[in-house]
């Protein structure tokens, strides 16, 4: 009887363990669930608008560095058009892919670039210049690149360059402040800092064309 009694009891604590090890397990599941819920921005979020938002920034630089390259046979501006083309396109790539990630769309209508920042509004309606957002080229700028040659075509893209970086790094800055940290933070704070080392390279450029 004492050996029943003993199997009893024993079989009752394993059954309780057991079911305590499950429902930890279940417990801890749900809390990486609910985790992994907390990091899927909104869509209306900083990290969803910046995202959204430098994906179409950045396609504007690869745009202008592809023009150029065929432009000019200056290396140094070949050079650099390639390194911008290569990185901002990459980066493009990731953003979009984030979005697609969490499962929230890649444009937003009603929505006016950079809300997120503070700086747009309500509505449709762009600029009819084409220039999005701050730091953009215009069409008339962009047909004046396509039509420019040599030393003008050099001149005239560094100097557009110059201004999207400006733009790119001050929407950046805007993520750097109000994303959340964690990757997509980490790339707006290197985006700063390569596009500012950038600026400081193509200011000296265009020196060294008396420009």
């Amino acid at each position: 009887m004492r050996r029943r009694g003993t199997r009893t009891r024993w079989a009752a604590v394993t059954a309780v363990a057991l079911a305590l090890l499950f429902a930890g397990g279940a417990v801890t599941v749900a809390s990486a669930e609910r985790e992994e819920a907390s990091r899927t921005p909104a869509t209306d979020s900083a990290d969803a608008g910046f995202a959204r938002d430098m994906a179409v920034h950045h396609q504007q630089a690869v745009e202008m560095s592809f023009i150029v390259r065929d432009r000019t046979q200056d290396e140094s501006v070949r050079r650099l058009a390639y390194d911008i083309a290569n990185t901002q396109a990459n980066q493009r790539g990731m953003m979009l892919g984030w979005l697609d990630l969490w499962g929230l769309p890649k444009l937003r209508s009603g929505v006016e670039p950079m809300a997120w920042m503070g700086m747009g509004g309500s509505g449709d309606s762009g600029p009819s210049d084409g220039a999005l957002m701050p730091g953009m080229a215009t069409n008339a700028q962009l047909d004046a690149l396509r039509k420019a040659d040599g030393r003008e075509a050099e001149i005239l893209y560094l100097k557009l360059m110059t201004e999207h970086h400006k733009g790119g790094v001050h929407m950046a800055e805007g993520c750097v402040s109000r994303c959340v940290p964690g990757v997509e933070r980490d790339l707006a704070q290197g985006m700063v800092e390569a596009q500012q080392s950038e600026i400081l390279l193509m200011a000296d450029m265009l020196r060294k064309r008396g420009a």
